[in-house]
C-alpha cells in the first residue's frame, strides 16, 4: 500500500472514530447500533461500513466505549476522559485546552481543532500523547462559540469574495456570497458575522456587517480594535435617544431627601484632559480639631434607573474604554460628561462617603449616603503638585489649566496640604500592613489635530495623584467593610485579588537576580517587603519596566466577585469598587446595593450578582486589551518615522522565534527574529531566558542592552520588527 493510501485510509479511520464518540457523547444515557451510528454519521459505502463494525469492536476491546447488550454501544459510565475547557490557539495554529481543576493543558493539534476557535469553550476527549506521559485531546464539540464577528481584509473574487481575519490565531478565512458584501469593495477592511460551518465545507459562510474602511487608515484602525474585541464605538440611536430624554435638572424635593453639603469646601483634582470628573473631595475642620473629609461620587443610580435600555446597554458595555486617541464612553455624554460630571460651581447628586479623621490619619466616625454638593474648584494634577510642593497659592501660567496664572483660596491650600500629609501616614500604614507599590510608568502620546503621534512622554504617579488614589481607597475599603462585617451575612459586591503564584514568585525571583536581587519567601508579609523593595531598587534602573512588567505579571488578576478573600496588592480585608460609576458598571451596582441596604433591605441574590461581576470582570480584560492594542498601534505609527535611527533597548522577552526588544527612551517593543540574527545559528534557552549561538556560545538574555533599528512597521497587522545591531558596549 502506498503512503498516500494508508494516509488517506488512517483518516477515513480516525474520521469515522471521532463520529463514533460524537453520537454516543450526544446522548450518554442511550445506546446505539451500527447502523444507527452509520445513519447519524452519514455512512453509506459497504467498505466505511466495515470499518465502523471493526473500529466499534476494537473501542469495546480496548474498553473505550461499552456494550450494552449484543451490537448495542454506549459511552463508558466514567466519562472522565471527556472534559469541558477554553480553546487557546497558539501562534503555530495548535491550541492547548484550558480545564478547570486540571493541573495542565491539553495540547491539540491543529488538525484535531474540529472547527473550534479561540476561547471557545469546547468538549474535548482527552487521552496520553502516544509515546508520551503528557496529555493530548481531540474536540469533540464546540459547546459554546466566544464570539461570532471578526476584523478581516476582503479578498474578492468574481461572485463572491473571502474575507481574511487579521486575527493571526484565526486560522480560516470565512466565504461571503456576493448578496451579503453590504457594498464592500476589495481590500476593504471589514467586520465579518460568522453564520454557519456546514460539514464537508472548507470554509465557513459569513455576511459582513459593516466596512471600517481602508486598511492603514486611522479611525479604520481604531475602530478595528473596538470590533476585534465586540466594544462598540457608537451608542444605538435608541440609547441616545433615551439617555437625551432624561431629566438631569436638581429638584428641591430631591435636595430635601439627601445630606445638603453645598455650603462646604469642595474641589476635583483630574488630569488636565479630563472631560468626566467623577469625584470631589469635600474638607473641613471640626471643632474638637478633626478634620472632616468628604468623598463625594457622582450619584449615576439615580439617573440609571434598572430595567431601561439604558442601563441594559451600560450593563453590557461594563467599562469606559480608554484609547491613545479617545475614550469610549460606558454612558453617553449627557450623563459622563454634563449630569454627572462634577463640574465647578454646579450644583450635582453625589453619593459620599464622609469620614472624621484626627491629626494621626485614624478614622474617628464615618457616614455614608445620598447628598448634593457644589464644587468650587477645579484642579489639574499639576497645579495641586505644585501646591503640595511649594506650599502656596500662586499658579504660575506654565502649570496653570486656565489661561492665566491664578491665586487659589487660602483654604484651599491648607486643605490641600493636610489631605497630602495624612494621605501620606495612610500610604505608610498601607506598606507595613503588606500592601505592593506599583508605580509603572505609563506611555503617553503627544498627537498632533490628525492624530499622528509627534511625541512620546511618560505618566508617573506624584504626590497629587496618590493623595486622590488614597482617599478613594479609603472609601473603597470603607464601603466594602460597612456591608462586609454586617450580620447575618449580605451579598455584595467585592474587587478582591488572590495571593500571587508561588511558582510564578520563584521565576520572577530567579530572573531578577540576575540584576543582583532577590525575593525574601520567609511568610506572607516577607514576599511584599521585598518586592517593594525590589520595584523601590529598579526604579531610574535600565531593568525599571522590564521589572515592574514581570512583576505585575506574577500577580493574579484582580476581579468583581460576591465571595470575599480580600485584596493582597492593597493589603486589605474588605475592598470593593465605589468610585467611579460613570466609567465602570460594578460601582454602580455598588451604589444601588448600598442605598438597598442603607434602607434596611434584606441581603439579594448572591448568583445573579456573581454572573453581573463575572460579565464587568470579563469586559474589563477586553477593555484592556483593546487599550494596549492602541498602544502598540500608535507606538508602530510614532516609529515609521524613525526608520534609519539607531535606538537602545532592552531585552523585555525571549522566544524561540525572537527576542522582544523595548527601546529605553520611548518603551517601543518591537522583535528580533532570531531567523535574522546574523553570524551565527541562535538556540532558545528557556531556563536563561536566552538564545545562545551554537557555533559562539554567544547570548542574547533577558535584561540585555541591546542597539536596534525598525526594520519593518506594519500597522494593519500591529506588529514593530527590528534588525539587531549587537549589544550595547
Amino acid at each position: 500500500m502506498s503512503k498516500r493510501n494508508k494516509k488517506t485510509k488512517n483518516h477515513k479511520r480516525n474520521e469515522i472514530t471521532k463520529g463514533i464518540f460524537t453520537v454516543l457523547e450526544k446522548e450518554p444515557n442511550k445506546s446505539f447500533n451500527y447502523k444507527q451510528i452509520a445513519a447519524k454519521i452519514g455512512i453509506t459505502d459497504a467498505q466505511d461500513r466495515n470499518t465502523l463494525i471493526k473500529r466499534l469492536t476494537q473501542l469495546k476491546e480496548k474498553k473505550r466505549i461499552q456494550e450494552v447488550d449484543r451490537g448495542n454501544y454506549k459511552v463508558l459510565e466514567d466519562t472522565k476522559t471527556y472534559h469541558e475547557g477554553v480553546v487557546d490557539i497558539t501562534g503555530k495554529g495548535n491550541a492547548y485546552i484550558i480545564i478547570d481543576g486540571m493541573d495542565s493543558d491539553v495540547f491539540v493539534p491543529y488538525n484535531k481543532l474540529n472547527k473550534a476557535f479561540h476561547k471557545d469553550k469546547v468538549k474535548v476527549f482527552v487521552h496520553p500523547k502516544r509515546g508520551s506521559k503528557k496529555l493530548e485531546g481531540d474536540i469533540v464539540e464546540v459547546i459554546e462559540r466566544f464570539k461570532s464577528t471578526f476584523v478581516g481584509i476582503v479578498d474578492m473574487q468574481k461572485s463572491f469574495a473571502f474575507v481574511r481575519p487579521t486575527d493571526f490565531r484565526m486560522y480560516t478565512d470565512i466565504f461571503v456570497s456576493q448578496d451579503k458584501l453590504k457594498g464592500a469593495k476589495d481590500g476593504d477592511k471589514v467586520i465579518v458575522e460568522l453564520l454557519e460551518w456546514p460539514d464537508g465545507v472548507d470554509s465557513p459562510y459569513g455576511k459582513i456587517t459593516e466596512v471600517l474602511g481602508k486598511p492603514g487608515e486611522h479611525d479604520t484602525e481604531i475602530h478595528s480594535i473596538l470590533a476585534e474585541y465586540g466594544l462598540p464605538y457608537e451608542f444605538p440611536v435608541e440609547v441616545q435617544r433615551f439617555a437625551d430624554s432624561l431629566d438631569t435638572s436638581i429638584k428641591e424635593e430631591e435636595i430635601r431627601k439627601r445630606r445638603d453639603m453645598r455650603d462646604v469646601l469642595t474641589f476635583t483634582i483630574d488630569p488636565k484632559d479630563a472631560k468626566d470628573f467623577d469625584d470631589a473631595l469635600s474638607f473641613s475642620i471640626l471643632e474638637n480639631g478633626n478634620y472632616e473629609i468628604g468623598i463625594h461620587i457622582a450619584d449615576v443610580s439615580h439617573y440609571l434607573q434598572e430595567n431601561t435600555i439604558l442601563d441594559d446597554e451600560a450593563y453590557d458595555r461594563a467599562t469606559s474604554v480608554y484609547l491613545v486617541d479617545r475614550v469610549v464612553p460606558m454612558l453617553p455624554e449627557v450623563l459622563s460628561n454634563n449630569a454627572c460630571s462634577l463640574r465647578p460651581n454646579e450644583e450635582k447628586y453625589t453619593f459620599s462617603a464622609v469620614f472624621e479623621i484626627d491629626d494621626n490619619a485614624i478614622i474617628r466616625n464615618q457616614w455614608f449616603g445620598r447628598t448634593v454638593i457644589n464644587s468650587n474648584e477645579r484642579f489639574a494634577y499639576e497645579e495641586a503638585q505644585y501646591i503640595i510642593e511649594t506650599g502656596k497659592g500662586n499658579i504660575p501660567k506654565e502649570v496653570s489649566i486656565r489661561e492665566d496664572a491664578y491665586t487659589v483660596d487660602e483654604q484651599v491650600v491648607e486643605a490641600t496640604l493636610t489631605m497630602d500629609r495624612l494621605a501620606k501616614i495612610m500610604r505608610e500604614k498601607r506598606m507595613k500592613q503588606g500592601a505592593i507599590s506599583f508605580d509603572k510608568v505609563e506611555v503617553r502620546f503627544n498627537l498632533n489635530d490628525n492624530n499622528e503621534p509627534v511625541g512620546v512622554y511618560f505618566k508617573e504617579a506624584k504626590d497629587a495623584n496618590k493623595l486622590i488614589e488614597e482617599f478613594m481607597l479609603l472609601a473603597n475599603r470603607k464601603v466594602a467593610e460597612f456591608i462586609g462585617k454586617q450580620k447575618p451575612k449580605k451579598t455584595f459586591v467585592y474587587r478582591v485579588h488572590d495571593d500571587p503564584d508561588e511558582d510564578k514568585l520563584m521565576a520572577l525571583n530567579g530572573i531578577v537576580s540576575r540584576f543582583g536581587h532577590k525575593l525574601d519567601f520567609k511568610d506572607k508579609r516577607s514576599i511584599s517587603a521585598s518586592l517593594n523593595k525590589l520595584l523601590e531598587d529598579v526604579k531610574g534602573q535600565k531593568e525599571q519596566n522590564l521589572v515592574d512588567t514581570l512583576a505585575i505579571r506574577s500577580m493574579n488578576k484582580a476581579i468583581y466577585t460576591v465571595d470575599n478573600i480580600g485584596h493582597y496588592g492593597l493589603a486589605f480585608d474588605y475592598y470593593t469598587h465605589f468610585t467611579s460609576p460613570i466609567r465602570r458598571y460594578p460601582d454602580v451596582m455598588v451604589h444601588r446595593l448600598l442605598q438597598h441596604y442603607l434602607n434596611g433591605g434584606n441581603s439579594v441574590k448572591a448568583d445573579k450578582f456573581e454572573e453581573k461581576c463575572k460579565h464587568s470582570s470579563d469586559m474589563e480584560g477586553l477593555a484592556a486589551n483593546a487599550e494596549r492594542d492602541s498602544i502598540k498601534y500608535m507606538q508602530i505609527k510614532f516609529m515609521q518615522d524613525h526608520q534609519d535611527e539607531e535606538f537602545v533597548g532592552v531585552i523585555s522577552g525571549v522566544t524561540e522565534w525572537g527576542i522582544y526588544v523595548e527601546i529605553i527612551e520611548n518603551k517601543c517593543e518591537g522583535m528580533v527574529r532570531t531567523r535574522d540574527i546574523k553570524g551565527d545559528y541562535y538556540i532558545f534557552d528557556e531556563k536563561q531566558y536566552a538564545i545562545v549561538g551554537e557555533r559562539t556560545k554567544k547570548t542574547y538574555q533577558l535584561g540585555d542592552e541591546v542597539v536596534v533599528m525598525v526594520k519593518n512597521t506594519d500597522l494593519i497587522k500591529r506588529h514593530l520588527d527590528f534588525s539587531l545591531i549587537g549589544k550595547r558596549e
